[in-house]
């Protein structure tokens, strides 16, 4: 059944013409949604909606803002099933991945729930007598907030949530491909009671988001995505001196060592590499392996790879899900082609398949006996690719994988405590995991990388109160 999406601005449901459609990557011939297409008269009355609503939602008692939250989580979890199976029809992840991902966006807003009540300030002596200084936490105004298509609901929910518990407004633009999963959270966080104008969606094509970014009424753009895309987002915010914050991927190296335990390594590799199609900002795209264990585990890797059943998002039996779009498959078919023109050795996967019902279906690639200075180890990929670097040793394996100019996620796998401190020390990037995939984080801690992964704070966690709010500092006298 396809369901035909609104914007939704002022509290209000505003329908318009659809000519935009959202496909079921499982089976193209299924239209999950039909979507209108916004543009800037959408967005102006969406950001001066969130703008007149501003006062009373930062004026308001924060167990107001708690309790919507905590509403809005308890609803989510309540629908969790239907929602998981909405979110892998449209984005294409297994139903498991899809529920996950669910459960997750319930539980971000069940913690800023709490987070609304924590006051963040300080009451500080003054240099001078007779003096009391004080700061206090303040909203910031209306956030923009662009979100991307490979975390439908968990990445609206971790801008959103922390956006509302501490008085902001918010005017939301959803990725194309998956309007329907974004629809839905938007639909309960009203259902739940929000005051119109707290929090606005709205749909439509690139222009959305430009319109986002050069609104005066928005105050900060939050935006999630490409580094190409982002960098215009972020030379629009600074132009008018609105906050920005900007997460645009990795190529995120997994480093195995001679010590390493064979089993645990692989399976870091495959989780981190294939799991969710490859689609993670946070995917073990490159594997820098020593030259000790490099045969055993590339072999070890290639049969692991080869097992995983591709098929329907639905299927209780799929492991890897289609690409979201053809664009997507057509873009890591042709990285697997780049990397065997220039020397790769293709163990296994890198093709597109054809099952019982047209999607866009690919077989998970292993490369080997690739160079580091490789496109297919320096550029994103975003799908279910993974290349293989040999190393003599440490050293050389860390001076790899600081190479290129992405620094999100960073793994190790070894039994050396020298070897997994040094590296956690050293290694540039925003989060750094020890025998573990280099995807996989929790919800209640700081996410973010260096160089041109990230700009701006942190998301998530508590960290989140850094960009969501603006410090005043008073002074008292007697």
């Amino acid at each position: 059944m396809t369901q035909q999406l609104t914007h939704f601005i002022n509290g209000e449901k505003v329908t318009a013409e659809t000519p935009h459609a959202s496909i079921n990557p499982s089976n193209t011939g299924e239209t999950v949604a039909r979507f209108p297409a916004g543009g800037r008269d959408e967005v102006d009355a969406a950001a001066k909606a969130a703008r007149a609503a501003f006062p009373a939602w930062a004026d308001a008692s924060p167990e107001v803002r708690s309790d919507l939250l905590d509403k809005v989580g308890s609803t989510i979890m309540a629908r969790a099933k239907e929602l998981g199976q909405l979110l892998s029809r449209e984005e294409g992840k297994t139903v498991p991945e899809g529920t996950g991902e669910v459960m997750r966006a319930a539980r971000i807003f069940k913690y800023f729930a709490g987070e609304a009540l924590r006051r963040h300030g300080q009451t500080l002596p003054s240099t001078r007598p007779g003096l009391d200084v004080e700061t206090h936490r303040e909203a910031v105004g209306v956030f923009g907030l662009i979100t991307p298509w490979n975390f439908p609901i968990a990445i609206p929910a971790w801008k959103s949530a922390p956006a509302l518990a501490f008085g902001n407004t918010v005017v939301l633009k959803p990725a194309n491909p998956t309007p329907a999963i974004a629809w839905a959270l938007a639909d309960i966080i009203h259902e739940c009671g929000a005051p119109p104008g707290v929090f606005n969606m709205v749909l439509g094509e690139g222009g959305v988001g430009s319109a986002i970014v050069e609104h005066a009424e928005i105050d900060g753009i939050s935006f999630t995505g490409s580094q190409t895309v982002g960098a215009k987002v972020g030379e629009g915010a600074m132009r008018r001196q609105a906050r920005v914050q900007l997460e645009m991927g990795g190529k995120n190296p997994l480093v195995v060592l001679d010590d390493a335990d064979l089993e645990r390594a692989v399976t870091c590799a495959i989780d981190g590499a294939f799991y969710a199609t490859g689609q993670r900002c946070t995917a073990s795209s490159r594997v820098i392996v020593a030259e000790g264990i490099h045969d055993r585990f590339v072999e070890a890797m290639a049969e692991r790879a080869k097992a995983l059943k591709v098929g329907d998002a639905l299927d209780p039996a799929t492991q890897i899900g289609p690409a979201v779009s053809r664009s997507q498959l057509e873009q890591n078919l042709s990285y697997v082609e780049i990397a065997t023109k220039e020397g790769g050795k293709l163990l296994t996967g890198g093709e597109a398949l054809e099952l019982s019902t047209p999607g866009f279906y690919m077989s998970p690639a292993v490369i080997a006996d690739t160079a580091p200075d490789m496109r297919i180890n320096c550029e994103e990929v975003f799908g279910p690719v993974v290349s293989t670097v040999r190393v003599r040793d440490y050293e050389e394996a860390l001076e790899i994988a600081n190479r290129g100019q992405f620094g999100l996620s960073a793994g190790i796998v070894t039994n050396s405590l020298k070897h997994a401190r040094h590296f956690r020390r050293n290694i540039r990037a925003g989060m750094v995991m020890v025998n573990l995939p280099t995807a996989g984080v929790d919800y209640h801690v700081p996410f973010g990388g260096t160089r041109k992964s990230s700009y701006g704070a942190r998301e998530q966690g508590f960290a989140a109160v850094e960009y969501y709010t603006q410090i005043k500092t008073v002074y008292i006298g007697g």
